[in-house]
C-alpha cells in the first residue's frame, strides 16, 4: 500500500489517470446524484471547479517530465502550445477593446479545459491493467444508471424533478461526453474482439437511450476504424462492415419499430429536427460574417450560446489563421497516421487512440461541435505520446539498418561453421 502511495504521489500516470476519471465517469455519477436529489450541488457543474484542481500538478508534471528527458518537447507538443498562444492572444485583445465577459469567460474556460485534456492524455498510460478494470467497471455502471433511470427511451434526470439544484443539472450532452470518451479510452485498449464487440453492443444503446446524436453517430463513426485497423484481413473486414450497413438499410423499418421513440431518429430526417432547424440558422449566420469579415472574423459578435455549432466557428472568433490552424493540428496528425501507420501488419492500442480521438473529433466539428472543443487537446496528447514512445522505442530496431546479431561473435551462433567449410 506504501509503495503504491509513493508512486501515485511522484507519478504523472497517476495523477493523469485520478484527473480522467474524476473528469469523465466522475462527472457522470456527480450529476447523478444530483440529478437524484442524493446531494446538493456542492461543486456548482463541477467540471469548471474539478478543472482547475487538477490543472496544477498536471503542468508540473508535465514540466518536471519535460526537462528531465530529452526528446518529450515534440513537434505535436509545440504546434498545441502555438495554438493556445495564439488563441489567448486573441482573448487578451479583444477583452481589452470590450468584448461580451460571458464569451470571453467562455473562451478562458474553454482553453483551461482543452490543455488539461492535453496534459491529461499525455502524461496517462491508458494501457495499463489497473486502468483499464476500472474504466470497464465505469462503463458498466454508467450504462446501467442510463437504463435504470430513463423513461419512454430517454435518459435524462432533470423530468424526475428529484434535484435539489436542477439549475445545475447537466444537459444529456454532457452524459454523453463522458460517456463516449470513456468507451473510447476502453475500446482502444482492449485488444480482444469479443470484448471490443461487447462494448459496441452496450455503447450504442446506451448512447442511444441518452439521446445525444452527435456522440452517437461518433461512436458508430469510430467502430470500422478500429476493426479495420485492428483486422488482419482488412479487405475482409471491410466487406462484412458493408453487408452489415446494407442489411440495417434493408430492415431498417423492421428495426426501427423495435426502437424507443426519441430524438435520436431525428437523424432520418433532420428537417424535422428543430436543433437543426436552428444549427443551420447559426451556421448561415456563422458565413455573413465570415463574408463581411474574411480575414480577421469578427470576435464574439454573437449573443452567448449562439454561435455556429461547427469548426466555422473557429474563422468568426480567431480569423482565417485560427480556422486553418484549427483544422491543421487534426488534419495534418490524421494524415501522417494513416499514411505511415494505419496499414502495417503491427497493431498498437497507443496509435489507434490518437487516430479515433483526431477522427472523431474532425468529424464532431464538421457537423456540431463549437471550436473550443476539449477534446482536441486529448487527441493532441495522446498523439505526442505516442509519438515520443514511437520515436524511443527501446526494443525496436532501427528502420534503415539490419538489425544486430543475437550473439556478440559469429562462432557462438554458428558454432560449426568452421567445420561445414565457412
Amino acid at each position: 500500500m506504501k509503495r503504491w502511495l509513493r508512486s501515485f504521489t511522484w507519478s504523472g500516470h497517476s495523477v493523469g489517470m485520478l484527473a480522467f476519471l474524476a473528469l469523465f465517469p466522475g462527472f457522470f455519477f456527480y450529476h447523478t446524484l444530483l440529478g437524484l436529489g442524493l446531494m446538493s450541488a456542492v461543486l456548482g457543474g463541477y467540471f469548471a471547479p474539478a478543472s482547475l484542481l487538477f490543472a496544477p500538478p498536471l503542468l508540473f508534471f508535465y514540466a518536471y517530465t519535460i526537462r528531465r528527458r530529452a526528446g518529450q518537447l515534440g513537434r505535436p507538443d509545440v504546434l498545441f502550445l502555438l495554438y493556445i498562444a495564439y488563441f489567448s492572444i486573441v482573448i487578451g485583445i479583444h477583452a481589452a477593446v470590450g468584448a461580451n465577459p460571458v464569451i470571453i469567460g467562455n473562451h478562458l474556460l474553454g482553453i483551461l479545459f482543452t490543455v488539461n485534456l492535453f496534459l491529461m492524455f499525455r502524461l496517462t498510460d491508458f494501457g495499463s491493467a489497473a486502468f483499464r478494470v476500472i474504466c470497464l467497471a465505469t462503463i458498466a455502471a454508467m450504462s446501467a444508471i442510463v437504463f435504470a433511470y430513463s423513461v419512454d427511451g430517454s435518459f435524462y434526470l432533470a423530468p424526475l424533478g428529484t434535484a435539489k439544484n436542477p439549475e445545475s443539472l447537466a444537459t444529456y450532452q454532457g452524459f454523453s461526453r463522458s460517456y463516449l470518451l470513456t468507451f473510447i479510452v476502453a475500446v482502444c485498449f482492449s485488444r480482444a474482439l469479443a470484448l471490443r464487440v461487447l462494448l459496441y453492443c452496450v455503447a450504442a444503446p446506451t448512447l442511444f437511450v441518452n439521446t445525444a446524436r452527435s456522440e452517437f453517430v461518433a461512436m458508430l463513426f469510430v467502430v470500422p476504424i478500429i476493426e479495420l485497423y485492428y483486422s488482419q484481413r482488412k479487405v475482409l473486414m471491410a466487406s462484412v462492415i458493408g453487408v452489415l450497413c446494407l442489411l440495417v438499410y434493408i430492415n431498417l423499418d423492421q428495426i426501427l419499430a423495435l426502437l424507443p421513440s426519441n430524438r435520436i431518429l431525428e437523424l432520418l430526417d433532420l428537417s424535422q429536427s428543430t436543433s437543426a432547424n436552428k444549427r443551420h440558422h447559426l451556421t448561415m449566420y456563422a458565413m455573413n460574417t465570415i463574408a463581411q469579415f474574411p480575414v480577421f472574423g469578427d470576435y464574439a459578435s454573437y449573443n452567448p450560446g449562439f454561435y455556429s455549432h461547427n469548426v466555422l466557428s473557429a474563422w468568426v472568433d480567431t480569423g482565417l489563421f485560427g480556422f486553418l490552424f484549427v483544422l491543421a493540428i487534426l488534419v495534418l496528425p490524421i494524415l501522417q497516421m494513416l499514411l505511415r501507420g494505419y496499414f502495417l501488419p503491427s497493431h498498437s492500442s497507443s496509435f489507434i487512440l490518437p487516430f479515433v480521438l483526431a477522427c472523431s473529433t474532425l468529424l464532431l466539428l464538421a457537423t456540431s461541435h463549437y471550436f473550443t472543443d476539449m477534446v482536441i487537446g486529448a487527441a493532441l496528447g495522446s498523439y505526442s505520446r505516442y509519438r515520443y514512445g514511437r520515436k524511443h522505442a527501446t526494443h525496436r530496431s532501427s528502420d534503415v539498418s539490419p538489425p544486430a546479431l543475437r550473439h556478440a561473435h559469429f562462432h557462438q551462433a554458428v558454432p560449426d561453421a568452421r567445420a561445414a567449410g565457412l
